[in-house]
């Protein structure tokens, strides 16, 4: 399960969210909310087009008018998850009063989110080689998508004056988003991922310090 061309299925998604890209094609919507539903309940593997069709109540062929293979249907609905994740995230980063508390929220938020999305979250854990490797094993791009994100955020910081101006924003962001996949990709033993209290105290301990530069 690859995006079908250079920009991640991440990346789309962000500025999906961005821009405020909405989808005209009442048929679409309908596909794809049809096709949400039915791996939430049967698993991607399970499903077949003809039964994200007959969910959706419509013909077979207009399911391959538009999304030309399951593959790029799955893309397309996992893209759809992470926009709304994305959506709300961008609301609730601005609740938070300091660029700590920032950091702190999103580092809960994000892996609340993924974790407790149906779909998502029930791939990474029931069929993670679906989503994994298109999140880890696509060059970086993924990762890189993410980390653009999260040093832009930085860069904000620093012209407000809320961070340090010499920091390393591209690095930091690289350092704490790899932490961040790390927890989603590879189940802890340590860390309680479903204790937001316990994930907020990691960030405040490990991720906010990386905020003032050192050297």
């Amino acid at each position: 399960m690859t995006p079908s061309d250079s920009e991640s299925l991440l990346e789309r998604a962000y500025l999906d969210a961005v821009e405020r890209v909405g989808d005209p094609d009442e048929a679409r919507t309908r596909i794809l909310d049809a096709a949400y539903e039915q791996f939430c309940r049967m698993g991607i593997r399970r499903s077949t087009m003809e039964d994200v069709a007959r969910r959706a109540r419509v013909s077979r062929i207009t399911v391959y008018r538009r999304f030309a293979t399951k593959d790029v249907l799955v893309e397309h609905v996992v893209r759809r998850e992470f926009r709304r994740y994305f959506d709300q995230f961008l609301v609730e980063i601005e609740q938070a009063g300091t660029a700590a508390d920032r950091v702190v929220l999103g580092f809960v938020s994000s892996l609340r989110a993924i974790r407790s999305n149906p779909l998502i979250g029930g791939l990474i854990a029931a069929e993670p080689d679906l989503l994994v490797p298109s999140m880890v094993s696509d060059g970086g791009q993924t990762l890189a998508t993410v980390r653009q994100f999260v040093a832009g955020q930085l860069r904000r910081e620093q012209r407000a004056g809320h961070v340090p101006a010499e920091l390393d924003t591209d690095l930091v962001a690289e350092l704490m988003v790899r932490v961040s996949a790390s927890f989603l990709a590879i189940p802890s033993q340590v860390v309680d991922l479903d204790d937001d209290a316990q994930l907020a105290a990691v960030a405040r301990r490990f991720l906010v310090p990386m905020l003032q530069a050192t050297g």
